[in-house]
Parts: structure tokens; sequence; C-alpha cells
């Protein structure tokens, strides 16, 4: 009996996600292999039969996946949650580490809103992450997407920068973060914390350098916002020690 009320529960999500949400025809193939697999999981691994043994979920896959969802929602000058369907989905996915699933529903999204700063920022994370954090050329034409379509967000420069840094160009990283704390609001909750990487990155650069370290400047030291909107300015990431 467990298997018609497994099957019947994909037949409904199916069609629900068909007739209601109104998937577009190029992302059925993502949806319906999604549903598959799901079911295709519960038949090699379910015991329907056994009592229920919940274990904390492994963070070795999905821990950094879903930090940077998490990061991405924060970096922003907007306090309302993302609406755009497709960015939920895609988010879905990426937490789990299924990052090219992600990123072909992303691929829907910018079809239908070329416009989605969110939607190119997304794909773009998506595409490093799968790239096992290499910045691709597919990549950088999304942050630069996601920057054209949004100049004021700090997101897109933000995680370039982030890009830039797992790759060793610290330079670029700091021109782009130090635009965006330039141009932060005062009361932007990510502005101290931007501030601070950007100390840590200075520490990094002078070190390579055989430098003395720059003396720590305090955030509220920094002017609140520029009219400057130079085109390679982007937010900033956490540095890794170089």
């Amino acid at each position: 009996m467990i298997w018609v009320f497994v099957i019947g529960l994909a037949v409904v999500a199916l069609v629900l996600l068909l007739f209601v949400l109104k998937v577009p025809r190029g992302a059925r193939e993502v949806v319906g292999s999604a549903l598959l697999l799901g079911i295709a999981g519960y038949v090699s691994q379910g015991s329907p039969g056994q009592a229920g043994a919940p274990k904390e979920a492994s963070e070795q896959v999905s821990g950094n996946a879903a930090a940077l969802v998490d990061a991405r929602s924060k970096v922003t000058n907007s306090g309302i949650p993302t609406l755009n369907r497709w960015v939920v989905t895609a988010d879905a996915f990426a937490r789990n580490g299924r990052y090219a699933d992600a990123a072909e529903v992303l691929r829907i999204a910018v079809e239908e809103d070329p416009k989605s700063s969110e939607a190119w920022l997304a794909m773009a994370n998506a595409i490093v992450a799968h790239a096992d954090n290499s910045l691709t050329p597919a990549a950088l034409y999304a942050y630069r997407r996601a920057a054209r379509a949004d100049p004021d967000a700090p997101g897109p420069p933000f995680f370039l920068g982030l890009a830039f840094a797992q790759e060793g160009r610290l330079a670029e990283t700091r021109t782009l973060w130090a635009g965006v704390l330039e141009r932060a609001p005062a009361d932007a909750p990510w502005r101290a914390p931007l501030a601070q990487q950007l100390q840590r990155l200075d520490t990094v650069i002078a070190a390579q350098k055989g430098e003395a370290p720059p003396s720590a400047l305090s955030p509220s030291a920094l002017p609140p916002q520029s009219t400057a909107t130079p085109e390679s300015s982007a937010s900033p990431a956490p540095v890794q020690g170089q």
C-alpha cells in the first residue's frame, strides 16, 4: 500500500508543477528527473516496515553549499527573501551540492527574465561551485550580467571578488571589495563584516609583499556612500589564507 501512496504523491506533485506552477518545457526534464530520483532512492533504500531512526544530516557535502546560498541572501540591500520560484528551486538543489541542476534551473530563470540580477548571481555561484571554485568564462559572464542588471547590488561584485580570491587574484579582489564597501549604506548589516574581510585581505597582501600590515580601519571611519560607480567594482567575499 505504501508504494501506491508514494507513486500517487509523485503524480500529484508533477501535476501541480506542470499545470499550477506552469513549469516551462525546458525545465520539465529537470523536474521529472528529480521526482524519479526521489522514487528510485526510496525503492532502493526505503524500509517502510521499520521504525524511524532520525540522524543528523551530514554537512560534508552540503555545509559549504548551504553557507554559500545563505551568504547570497545576506549580502544584499534588500531585506526581503527572494520570491523568484526558480531561484528558490535552484537554491534547494545548491544546498545539497547539486550545482549542475541548480545552474540548469537558473538558465530557465534568466531566459524568462534576463534582467533578474539575483538569478544571474545565483547561476554564477552555482557554476563556480560546480567547477570546484574555479572562475570559468561562463561564471564570469553570469557575474557581469548580474552586475549589469542591478548596478547597485553588492552581491555580484562581492562574490566575484570571492571567486578572484579563491584563485589568488587578491589585488582584483581588493579593488572590488573596496568599491563595494565605499558604496555600502551606513546601516547595511554586512558593512562591518566586509570591512573586517578587507582588513584581513590587506594583511595577506602586505605579507606577500614583505611589508608591515596596514593599521586597522574602523568601518565607521569609511565614507558611507560614494557617487563613483566603476564597472569593475564588486562586493567582497571571505578571504582564504594564502
